[in-house]
């Protein structure tokens, strides 16, 4: 079956994370996207090791960071700097429906790639630039990193341990996650301009800024403050508006419960063989369970040690209420669910061979996913794509060598 883009071109300007993971999704959705790098030295994550994937042939490696957002990708390597360079850039971009890129703000208008030169090349075209702070604003000229941009936005705020707690005070999630928000908050812009185009007939620009996903991606957080005016807490894993919704230490480990609502506590309560907590006015209500966290926690506390993680897990499943382990990561590609739901694959790459990878999370029916191409190669469909822009062999090996591709 055709993927849902399957007529869409795509050119990738974009490095690092944020950029890649759109382009990524647009890939799997059937896009033709093209990854433009630098001769000889290619995204920055191919150098973000270890761990590194060796080449089959030869000393070249590239970062395992590289193969989370690259698939179903063509590299072209090309130094747009370059008068001949730009040319060619330019003309994959006159016949493109989407253009990606995440350079600093006007980076790019001095070579003619800024919205306003290339629109006027091809009208239709959806230019989508992911920037740290947007494209104004006092901080527009600054450079946003993911890290940077937890902390400025307020995540590591809420995000760690209580400062009077062995170990508190603000920390950053353990993955890239403003970015990768950035990634799906772009992929959905980009796909709503395509909509917008096929109605209108017109592309647009799209601005998209790691600073607004992560105060939009504050949620409740936020909300809880713009509506009470109560700056909220680090609160480690517990929760501030449920209890109780925090990890627990078992005979042998530890779980995460995430009791919703009150039918559930009270399943929990007959599981730990107590069910006269569920009716104590303290605790019968979401509410009042919050009032009273630190009382509730001293009662569930030895209760949860009294068993295993295993044996949590099945009362969970007798008795009704959300409770799973904490899994490393190791551990959660061995989870029977992770391997029904297919979310390992394999894919074989003419530069690295056999590569394990994550799968897309996105299930449609009339037009899935499909996994065509591995990460590419640095350049390795450098001659492909040219030869489809009608160059001939003698052109490309003079650019091959005057450092252009």
């Amino acid at each position: 079956m055709a993927g849902a883009l399957d007529d869409i071109n795509v050119v990738d300007l974009s490095r690092v994370l944020a950029g890649p993971w759109s382009t990524q999704n647009l890939a799997d959705l059937g896009a033709d996207v093209i990854k433009i790098e630098r001769p000889g030295v290619g995204d920055d994550t191919r150098s973000w090791g270890p761990p590194f994937v060796s080449h089959t042939e030869g000393d070249a490696q590239d970062a395992a960071y590289f193969f989370c957002a690259n698939r179903n990708k063509r590299s072209l390597t090309l130094d747009f700097t370059t008068d001949k360079g730009r040319e060619i850039l330019i003309k994959l971009i006159a016949q493109a429906d989407v253009l990606i890129e995440n350079y600093k703000v006007g980076g790019l208008k001095k070579y003619g790639l800024d919205y306003d030169s290339l629109s006027r090349i091809n009208p239709r075209l959806i230019y989508c630039s992911i920037t740290g702070f947007g494209q104004d604003g006092p901080y527009a000229d600054r450079p946003g990193y993911d890290a940077l941009v937890q902390a400025m936005g307020g995540l590591m705020s809420v995000t760690g341990e209580p400062d009077d707690v062995p170990g508190g005070g603000p920390q950053k999630v353990g993955v890239a996650v403003v970015d990768i928000l950035t990634g799906l908050y772009a992929t959905n812009a980009i796909l709503a301009a395509l909509l917008h185009r096929a109605k209108s007939n017109q592309g647009q620009y799209i601005d998209i800024a790691l600073l607004d996903v992560q105060v939009a991606a504050l949620a409740n957080q936020s909300g809880n403050y713009l509506l009470s005016g109560s700056v909220p807490q680090r609160m480690g894993s517990a929760h501030p508006s449920i209890v109780p919704y925090q990890p627990f230490t078992c005979a042998d480990g530890h779980v995460m419960l995430a009791i919703g609502n009150d039918g559930q506590f009270t399943s929990l309560c007959r599981a730990a063989g107590q069910a006269a907590i569920a009716s104590d006015e303290r605790f019968a209500t979401n509410a009042m369970r919050v009032r009273h966290r630190a009382e509730l926690l001293e009662v569930l506390t030895p209760l949860m040690k009294q068993h295993s993680v295993e044996r949590w897990c099945e009362l969970a499943q007798q008795e009704g209420f959300p409770c799973g382990p904490i899994n490393t990561i190791d551990r959660v590609f061995r989870d029977p669910q992770v391997r029904a739901r297919e979310m390992q694959i394999q894919m074989n790459s003419p530069s690295y061979g056999a590569l394990d990878l994550v799968a897309s999370p996105m299930r449609l029916s009339a037009s899935p996913v499909s996994y065509r191409r591995a990460p590419p190669s640095l350049g390795q469909d450098t001659h492909e794509v040219l030869r489809e822009l009608h160059y001939s062999h003698d052109e490309i090996a003079r650019l091959r060598d005057s450092g252009v591709i």
